[in-house]
C-alpha cells in the first residue's frame, strides 16, 4: 500500500478504508496504553485519509469523531472535544452516548443547563438510558433544579435499589428541598450499603450538627474521619489548576466556603482536623500545593490550632490565614492587638472565665471601662445571647444564664449616626485588597442584615449600593488609613471586619476574624452582586498567586 502511494498511484477505495480503519483501532490502542497525544493524531490522520476519499461509510466517520472527542476530552482539549462531538452527531444524531459524552464535556466546564438539555437529546433516543438519567441528576443539582432531581434519583432508586451512590445523591437533594429527615434516611441507606462511605457520613453529622444534637455529630465527624482522612472534591472545570489541602474543624467555627469555594478551578482535599491524631502522611501524600486553613473561630477551636500550627509548618507549603495568625483574633487579643491605631477605636474586652467572682463589686474592680458593657458568652456571634447592660448590677443575672461559659465583657462605644440611625459597615480583607461588603442600617444598635428594615426602605437600600459602589466617599483616607493599619496588625490573607463611625468620623471596631460570612444569594439585594463577584475574584486571584509561588 504505501508502494503504491509513492509510485503515485492512486489507491483503491478498498485500500482507502483499511487506512482509515487502521487509525481507527491504532488510536485506541494508543489511547489504552496512555499515549493520548499520539492517539489523537492517528484519529486525526484517519479522518484526513477519510476526507480525501469521500468515500467513508458515516459510521466509520461518526465512531472517528466520536472517539477523537472522547480522547480530547480526557485529556483536557474541551475545545477540539466539543468540535468533535458536534461533527460526530451531525453525522449520526441516534447515538446516545455521544450525546452523553458531549453533555458530560459541558458539565465538566460548569455550563449545567446545556449539559441538561443534551443529555434530554439522549433520552429522547433511549428514555431508560441509565447513565444519562444518573449524570443529568448532577447537571440538575447544579441548576438548583432540586425538585426535578429528586424525581429522576427516586426513579433510579426504584431500578438499583443496591446502588449506594444513589442514595447519597438523593440525601444531597432531599437536604436543599428541606426534607431533613428522608435526607438523614438516604444518606443512612447509603452508609448500609458502603460502610466506607465517609462523605455520607460526614452529611449525616452535619445535619445533626444543624440541629443541635452535638453528640450524634462528633460521634459521626469522627468515624468519616477514620474511614477517610481527607475529602476529595474535584474542580468544577477540568484540567485544575492546582490542589488545596483545606484544614477544616468539623466541630468548630470555619471561613464558610459555599462561595469562596463556588465553581472552584482547583482540586480541594479537605482534612478535618481532631485533637491527638497524626496527619502529616495523609496530606503530603497528595501532591498539595496550597494549603488553606479555615480553621476561623480561635475560641471555639481553641484545642486544635496548635495541631494546625505544627502541621502547616511541617508541610512547609504557601499558606492562606495561618492557624497561628488566627490564634491572635479571639475578641480581647484583638482589642490588645489593634490598640493605638489612629482614627481608629477598639473597644476593650474582659474575657470572664467560667466559676470567677460575678458580684457586682467584683465586677466593678476587673472592669478598666465606666460606659455601659456589651456581654455574650465566649464563642458565640450574632445577635443571640448578647446584650447591652447599662447597670453593672443586672450583669451578674445574664451571666448566670450560662455559668458553665467563659464569657467577653466588652466596652460599648456609641456609633448612632446624626440622622439617629445606627449604621454597620462590613468590609472583606483580601491579599491586600479592602473590598466592601454590606452595609446595615437600623434604629437598633445590635445591627444585623436579616434584622433591619431594609427590605422596606428604598433610601436604606440605595445608601447600601453608593457605599458598595464608592466606599471611598463614607471611608475617606483617613478611615482607609486606619483599616490598612488594621489590616498589617492582623497579618490574616483573608478575613473581614465589621466596624461603624463616631461622629468624629473615628473606625469604631465591632469584630475582626475570618469566619464572616460572604455569600451571593442577595434576592432583594441584587445592587450587592457585584460587590460580592469582586470579592470572589479577589480571593481567585490570591488563590492563584500563592499557589504559583511555592
Amino acid at each position: 500500500m504505501q508502494t503504491t502511494a509513492l509510485a503515485g498511484t492512486s489507491p483503491s477505495t478498498e485500500e482507502e478504508g483499511s487506512i482509515v480503519q487502521q487509525s481507527l483501532r491504532e488510536g485506541m490502542q494508543l489511547f489504552r496504553d496512555g499515549r493520548a497525544t499520539e492517539a489523537i493524531a492517528a484519529f486525526q490522520r484517519g479522518l484526513a485519509e477519510a476526507e480525501k476519499a469521500g468515500t467513508e461509510p458515516a459510521e466509520t466517520m461518526s465512531d472517528l469523531y466520536a472517539k477523537l472527542g472522547n480522547v480530547a476530552a480526557a485529556s483536557g482539549d474541551f475545545q477540539l472535544a466539543s468540535a468533535n462531538y458536534q461533527a460526530a452527531l451531525k453525522i449520526a444524531p441516534h447515538l446516545t452516548d455521544c450525546w452523553c459524552s458531549f453533555a458530560g464535556l459541558h458539565l465538566r466546564g460548569g455550563q449545567h443547563q446545556m449539559a441538561v438539555q443534551l443529555y434530554l437529546q439522549a433520552l429522547k433516543l433511549n428514555p431508560r438510558h441509565w447513565a444519562a438519567r444518573a449524570d443529568m441528576v448532577h447537571a440538575l443539582m447544579m441548576g438548583k433544579q432540586y425538585v426535578i432531581a429528586k424525581a429522576v434519583l427516586i426513579e433510579l432508586k426504584g431500578e438499583r435499589p443496591q446502588d449506594a451512590r444513589i442514595h447519597h445523591l438523593l440525601g444531597k437533594t432531599l437536604f436543599e428541598l428541606n426534607e431533613i429527615e428522608p435526607a438523614i434516611a438516604s444518606f443512612r441507606d447509603a452508609v448500609a450499603l458502603n460502610p466506607q462511605d465517609a462523605e455520607s457520613i460526614n452529611w449525616i453529622g452535619a445535619i445533626k450538627q444543624s440541629l443541635g444534637d452535638d453528640k450524634a455529630a462528633q460521634a459521626a465527624y469522627a468515624q468519616a474521619a477514620r474511614i477517610q482522612p481527607l475529602i476529595k472534591r474535584p474542580a468544577a472545570k477540568r484540567p485544575a489548576e492546582f490542589r488545596v489541602l483545606a484544614l477544616y474543624a468539623p466541630f468548630g467555627g470555619n471561613t464558610p466556603t459555599e462561595y469562596l469555594f463556588q465553581d472552584a478551578f482547583f482540586d480541594t482535599d479537605t482534612l478535618s482536623l481532631f485533637p491527638d491524631r497524626e496527619y502529616e502522611a495523609a496530606a503530603r501524600a497528595q501532591n498539595i500545593q496550597l494549603v488553606v486553613n479555615l480553621v476561623s473561630d480561635a475560641d471555639q477551636t481553641e484545642a486544635l490550632l496548635p495541631l494546625a500550627a505544627d502541621l502547616v509548618d511541617r508541610l512547609g507549603l504557601p499558606v492562606v490565614n495561618h492557624p497561628r495568625k488566627v490564634q491572635q483574633t479571639t475578641r480581647d487579643a484583638v482589642a490588645r492587638l489593634l490598640a493605638g491605631i489612629p482614627g481608629c477605636r477598639v473597644p476593650q474586652a474582659l474575657r470572664l472565665k467560667a466559676g470567677a467572682n460575678r458580684t457586682v463589686a467584683a465586677l466593678e474592680a476587673m472592669l478598666s471601662f465606666s460606659s455601659s458593657c456589651l456581654a455574650r458568652p465566649v464563642g458565640t456571634h450574632g445577635g443571640d445571647d448578647f446584650e447591652k447592660v447599662e447597670d453593672l448590677a443586672a450583669l451578674p443575672a445574664f451571666l448566670s444564664r450560662r455559668p458553665e461559659h467563659d464569657h467577653y465583657l466588652i466596652e460599648y462605644i456609641d456609633y448612632i449616626s446624626a440622622d439617629g440611625h445606627f449604621r454597620k459597615y462590613r468590609f472583606i480583607f483580601v491579599g491586600d485588597e479592602i473590598l466592601p461588603y454590606h452595609l446595615c442600617i437600623g434604629r437598633d444598635w445590635k445591627l444585623h442584615h436579616i434584622n433591619t428594615d431594609m427590605a422596606n426602605q428604598p433610601w436604606m437600600q440605595q445608601e447600601e449600593a453608593a457605599f458598595l459602589d464608592n466606599c471611598a466617599a463614607v471611608f475617606g483616607p483617613a478611615q482607609m488609613q486606619a483599616l490598612q493599619a488594621i489590616r498589617e496588625r492582623v497579618g490574616l490573607d483573608y478575613f473581614g471586619i465589621d466596624c461603624g463611625l463616631d461622629v468624629a468620623g473615628n473606625v469604631v471596631v465591632f469584630e475582626v476574624n475570618a469566619s464572616m460570612l460572604v455569600h451571593a444569594r442577595n434576592e432583594g439585594f441584587l445592587y450587592k452582586d457585584p460587590a460580592v463577584r469582586r470579592i470572589k475574584l479577589a480571593y481567585d486571584a490570591m488563590l492563584r498567586k500563592l499557589a504559583k509561588s511555592r
